[in-house]
């Protein structure tokens, strides 16, 4: 089995997942920053690279540090974390609509 479980039953990641993790996050933090100090691309693809990277770093955090899965002991955990990310989004494009909206109808 891939996890050891206390007596709570709660999972936590070996040696190994916690490695494999800490690797991929600091290639993750390596790439961008890479780039950036060298300073030889354009804005678009530093953004694009950037954005993709925090996104995959995320996931990477989530899986090997918060172990978080598609089992069924991890359900809640999963469920209340996408709620979370909903309502983070409904607020940030709620955000910039209303700011997009009165921008649009202030008097110059």
């Amino acid at each position: 089995m891939s996890h050891d479980h206390n007596a709570a039953g709660a999972a936590h990641g070996n040696v190994k997942q916690y490695t494999v993790g800490f690797i991929l996050s600091v290639i993750l933090t390596i790439i961008p920053f890479g780039m950036v100090m060298s300073g030889g691309f354009g804005r678009g693809l530093l953004v694009s690279v950037i954005a993709i990277t925090a996104v995959i770093q995320v996931l990477v955090q989530l899986v090997f540090f918060l172990h978080m899965n598609s089992s069924s002991e991890q359900r809640w955990n999963v469920i209340a974390f996408v709620y979370t990310i909903l309502c983070i989004a409904v607020l940030l494009i709620g955000s910039v609509w209303i700011m997009n909206y009165l921008h649009s109808n202030m008097m110059l």
